[in-house]
């Protein structure tokens, strides 16, 4: 596949009227919806800004290169447009961009496209060619140049490939003449073949699309005006090609790790390597390879996944609440399934003992597999084994799962089960600063021995003589104080912990007030559900209020918005509060003011009515387990309907592109 074949030129702009990044995206966004190669502009744009709040697109030299890879995507597509004056797009060196490239990738996109992507990346590392495109007038000698160019590379490439299979030719006559048995043919290696200098690297983007290669080109061309040999691995959309091999890694002088997005770190281990945003790769690879080629990196250790340390010129450093919070996502998110699966065939099994009464073998059968001997019994390790491991990387695992474990048999519950996880974590790294001077020759002995006897030592201890005395009383008292809070207070609790669930969707508000909610729900004895039903309600109101209010106030809303509005009714009676992401992105004042309203009129509402609703998750589906089912569904209502409402009322109308 040609790359004109996704850079059609019916979407090409060849003068870009916007002077600003915001106004060059909704330009470019604009000419993509107009082609109808997206169905969703308000989706697709959020997508656009989530990339670009990762790092910039504008990659300099006076390129910007904005893309998205989303169900918002008819088909594989490249806008392309040049600007005259150009504009600032936060380009890495500082200079404003002139030539775009609008990537819309569909999230079922072939290999054959990506590859695509992948070589148009390549080609912006070529300054000449930019200065060819600049001197464009029309699409039609855009598509020219990128067909030239294309069927150069081809026939570079096939030389190459020609140049390697003779290469393994003689090689193999060779080895085979000397009677021994063939080598294992190494990966292409870029440089100087008489040199002894050799880097290996590895690049990778959030989306893969754009950056990965580009840092990619960059890197092999530099390497090769320096004289220096380099292979370099991409970890794009397609996964990681060009893997490096462990031969490889052992003959490197040192390594580049040119990522913003997580990358098999293990195999380095012993190796100086350079962590460094994939934008370095492209802009300063140089720098780059110089480094590696000199060991002027830290030494990486595999063992404890915070101990590498970064190359402090570029590195950026995580603030202790960032961190902390992406340790407990780590360990939430591998939580949730067991939460989900267990809760609903629980609260399922409640409903089967209100018709068939507990001898009934479906409601034993389920109460053992969702209960507390199965799934529900595994919340509380897992969640603080995964916490552990989010700091200390595996040899943690073991003893936060363990400490995890001795939290719910000694009822220190769910408080317990969190600091076991955190502890773990960090003994884990403590003890691998600790035996940092044994003899190299029992390092191996480290990650099979030491850290899971001393780490499961430690963290039991602790736990035991520690954790376990003191959460156990605090959870009991937390228990007993939620459970005689009086009406008013209960109230006040369910209007916090419903409006919480709109604040950021999906956010650090929403999940606490989520993991309130899962913590009271596994750690009171019982599984009566009162917080998840404030949880619940409120967060079902924000996508049920979005499809309200592009119902009712048509004219406030797109015509895209408004048939994405309709998919928000799922959404919204399944309880996926993500929904209105798109929305809230577009309009963050009124969407998010709106529905923080009409969650915690829910929230409350839960509370006032005595609702209970003994599942963590389903929604309406399991709507019908609540001791209040019909008041249940009333508050949710009653609540969209007042976000949809303050929505649609204060949402001013679209403004039309021309």
């Amino acid at each position: 596949m040609r790359i004109t074949d996704l850079m059609i030129q019916e979407t090409m702009i060849m003068d870009l009227q916007a002077t600003t990044k915001d106004e060059a995206i909704d330009e470019l966004i604009a000419s993509l919806n107009k082609s109808g190669r997206i169905n969703d502009p308000v989706l697709f744009k959020e997508m656009i800004y989530k990339r670009e709040a990762e790092s910039s697109t504008g990659i300099g030299g006076g390129i910007a290169m904005p893309h998205a890879k989303t169900s918002a995507v008819n088909e594989p597509t490249v806008v392309f447009a040049k600007s005259k004056n150009g504009l600032d797009f936060a380009a890495l060196d500082d200079e404003p961009a002139h030539i775009f490239f609008m990537i819309a990738a569909p999230e079922g996109a072939g290999n054959t496209h990506l590859r695509t992507l992948a070589a148009l990346s390549r080609l912006l590392i070529d300054s000449d060619f930019i200065a060819q495109l600049m001197s464009t007038d029309t699409p039609a000698e855009v598509s020219a140049l990128f067909d030239a160019k294309q069927e150069e590379a081809a026939e570079k490439e096939a030389a190459k490939e020609k140049a390697k299979a003779e290469k393994a030719a003689k090689a193999a006559k060779a080895a085979s003449e000397a009677d021994s048995a063939p080598q294992q043919t190494p990966g292409v290696i870029v440089g100087n073949e008489n040199s002894e200098d050799f880097v290996v690297a590895v690049t990778a983007c959030p989306t893969g699309i754009a950056h990965t290669f580009m840092a990619e080109d960059a890197l092999k061309k530099k390497a090769q005006e320096m004289g220096i040999n380099i292979r370099v691995e991409t970890n794009g959309s397609e996964g990681a090609q060009n893997v490096l091999t462990a031969d490889e890694i052992a003959r490197a002088k040192g390594v580049i790790v040119a990522a913003d997005k997580n990358v098999e770190m293990a195999r380095f281990d012993g190796k100086p390597v350079l962590q460094r945003p994939v934008s370095d790769g492209i802009r300063k690879s140089e720098e780059l390879i110089r480094k590696a080629v000199n060991g002027d990196a830290p030494i990486y250790r595999s063992q404890g996944g915070s101990n590498m340390k970064e190359d402090g010129a570029s590195a950026s450093k995580m603030s202790v609440g960032s961190k902390i919070y992406k340790d407990l996502m780590n360990g939430i998110s591998h939580m949730l399934p067991f939460v989900v699966g267990g809760g609903i065939l629980l609260a399922i099994s409640f409903l089967i003992e209100q018709l068939a009464g507990e001898d009934n073998p479906l409601f034993q059968l389920l109460q053992t597999i969702g209960g507390g001997t199965g799934a529900f019994h595994f919340l509380i390790p897992v969640l603080a084994g995964f916490i552990a491991m989010s700091i200390g990387d595996r040899p943690a695992l073991m003893p936060g799962m363990v400490g995890g474990l001795m939290a719910v048999n000694s009822n220190a519950g769910f408080l317990g089960g969190l600091a076991a996880g955190f502890l773990a974590g960090y003994v884990v790294i403590g003890l691998r600063k600790l035996l940092r001077g044994l003899p190299k020759a029992i390092d191996g002995l480290k990650p099979i021995l030491l850290y899971p006897v001393l780490g499961l030592l430690i963290v039991g201890a602790i736990s035991y003589y520690v954790f376990d005395p003191i959460f156990g009383s605090l959870n009991t008292w937390l228990v007993d104080a939620l459970g005689n809070l009086g009406t008013g207070n209960a109230v006040l609790l369910g209007l916090l912990l419903g409006g919480m669930m709109s604040i950021d969707m999906g956010g650090p508000f929403n999940k606490a007030a989520y993991t309130f909610a899962i913590g009271v729900f596994t750690s009171s004895g019982n599984t009566d559900g009162a917080w998840m039903a404030a949880v619940m309600a409120g967060g079902m109101v924000p996508p049920l209020a979005i499809a309200l209010a592009s119902t009712f106030f048509k004219s406030k809303f797109t015509e895209q918005e408004r048939k994405s509005g309709l998919t928000n009714y799922v959404l919204g009676l399944s309880f996926i509060t993500e929904g209105a992401i798109p929305f809230a992105a577009a309009d963050p004042l009124r969407v998010l003011t709106s529905c923080i309203i009409g969650s915690a009129v829910a929230g409350g509402l839960t509370q006032l009515w005595s609702i209970n609703v003994p599942a963590p998750h389903g929604g309406i589906f399991v709507a019908a387990l609540a001791n209040h089912a019909l008041l249940f569904l009333l508050a949710v209502a009653i609540g969209a309907v007042i976000s949809g409402l303050v929505l649609g009322l204060w949402k001013k109308s679209p403004t039309v592109v021309k």
